[in-house]
């Protein structure tokens, strides 16, 4: 039973496939090996203490994080930031749609909802430091503490713009308030949903670093401080690098996630271009 959504399938010939890919590929590795290229050249040419070339940051990359150092610092470091990320997107979808479908309730909590959104989540680390001391759940909690935000709010305004004349219809045909969310309501408010699950992303990575440099002994962002701090410039350039590709990895699964989730959006979106 389907109320709001139809899948299209669109048939492409296979060279066009292809054409399509090598063409992605090229935009997407293209600029940062011209950027490779112009960064080997000018520190050949002009050599500099704190911005060692890509060879000697690749070298000390290699060094650095391919061994033990990865399993100390770099998988638990990763297992916070996904526990925040899974725990962000559950409590903010959920209380999201339970906000957003409750007039009276959302009226009620928009005021101290945007309060505290306007609040940096850094401020927030001694706070949650003095009241749970240093752990691992401090780190998890001021990352999910900043990277919910963005999908509670979307999701809220995302149930709320549901059509009204399709939740009518569905309420005229009898069916259940469970069968309106499941097939309505969460359809409908899924693009922006995803949206603000990009953007949390990208804040629950910044958080993860920020809440590894405050009073922590191990994590990526406290081993690129460390670095800083003893002057292994391109140690920590290498960290740096690693936190890009972290970046890179987390926007290639969300990409794959988001296809499948909004696969009939996309589609749409297809018919109405072509």
């Amino acid at each position: 039973m389907t109320l709001y959504t139809g899948t299209v399938v669109t048939v492409r010939p296979k060279s066009r496939v292809w054409r399509s890919i090598g063409e992605n590929a090229l935009y997407a590795l293209g600029l940062p090996f011209l950027l490779l290229v112009v960064w080997g050249v000018w520190s050949t040419i002009s050599p500099q203490k704190f911005f060692p070339g890509p060879i000697e940051i690749i070298q000390a990359f290699v060094d650095t994080w391919i061994g033990p150092q990865f399993f100390v610092d770099v998988v638990p470091s990763l297992a916070r930031l996904g526990l925040g990320i899974v725990l962000s997107i559950a409590i903010g979808i959920t209380a999201g749609t339970v906000i957003g479908s409750i007039r009276w309730l959302r009226e009620l909590l928009e005021p101290t909802l945007e309060f505290f959104r306007a609040i940096p989540p850094p401020v927030l680390i001694p706070v949650v430091v003095l009241l749970l001391g240093i752990t691992d759940a401090t780190k998890v909690i001021v990352i999910v503490s900043g990277a919910i935000w963005p999908i509670l709010l979307n999701t809220i305004e995302g149930v709320r713009a549901t059509d009204a004349v399709m939740t009518e219809t569905a309420r005229s045909f009898g069916i259940t308030r469970w069968q309106r969310l499941r097939y309505l309501v969460l359809p409908a408010a899924s693009p922006q949903i995803m949206a603000g699950v990009r953007q949390g992303l990208s804040v629950a990575l910044i958080l993860m670093v920020i809440s590894e440099m405050f009073s922590s002994s191990s994590g990526l962002g406290y081993r690129i401080t460390y670095f800083q701090r003893n002057y292994l410039i391109a140690e920590m350039w290498s960290g740096i690098l690693l936190l890009g590709l972290i970046g890179v990895l987390l926007a290639t699964i969300f990409g794959i996630v988001e296809r499948r989730v909004l696969s009939w959006y996309h589609g749409i979106k297809e018919v109405e271009r072509a």
